[in-house]
């Protein structure tokens, strides 16, 4: 088998998580989050740009009876316009690490991911094999998909809810949505949004 021949055999191998493999950036993010409790702002809209990077792993990894294939992945989002937070134009304010991993046997795809602000998010659902939009949640409380989040933000911020939506555009462009829901100490259930249209760059 040539290279190529290996190298479209093991991307046919990662199910849905096939078409994500490659480098995104995206320009036109929309963030909607809460303002600063101690103000009782409301939701305020900033832009921000941002690029994902999706590199496969190879050979699959066997977790015992399961055969995992895994994506890593690195996301970074920077301000498009400065915003009332006194965050400027072009300031990083976002990053997360993890891994996107399919289960061919039951179909499962998992976003597991860590974001330095001391929380982790197991997002997941099943996907068909082909399918080109996916939708992944975690949940506050569920021991698979799950949040785990460090005790300031349990205590002021406590993210009960997860949401992620996906969809791939034939090989060129993703779209999401991300749904972040917030139990804000003082405030109640608050969501902060983001959407954003990505475009292959390798």
């Amino acid at each position: 088998m040539s290279n190529q021949q290996e190298s479209n055999a093991n991307i046919i191998n990662y199910g849905p998580l096939a078409g994500l493999i490659g480098v995104w950036e995206g320009n036109g993010g929309t963030d909607i989050s809460p303002g600063m409790p101690d103000q009782m702002k409301t939701d305020t809209e900033r832009s921000y740009r941002e690029r994902w990077v999706f590199e496969a792993i190879s050979p699959p990894v066997e977790n015992h009876d399961q055969k995992l294939r895994q994506i890593v992945c690195d996301t970074h989002a920077w301000r498009g316009t400065p915003s009332t937070a006194e965050k400027h134009a072009g300031e990083a304010f976002h990053a997360q690490r993890g891994y996107w991993i399919w289960d061919s046997a039951t179909g499962m795809v998992l976003n597991s991911f860590a974001v330095p602000r001391g929380i982790v998010i197991n997002a997941g659902g099943t996907v068909k094999p082909d399918a080109t939009s996916f939708e992944l949640v975690a949940q506050a409380g569920s021991e698979t998909y799950g949040i785990c989040q460090n005790p300031f933000l349990l205590e002021s911020f406590k993210v009960v809810r997860y949401i992620l939506k996906v969809k791939l555009n034939g090989k060129d462009s993703i779209d999401y949505e991300q749904d972040t829901q917030l139990q804000i100490k003082g405030r109640g259930l608050m969501h902060h949004t983001d959407a954003n249209h990505l475009k292959r760059v390798s």
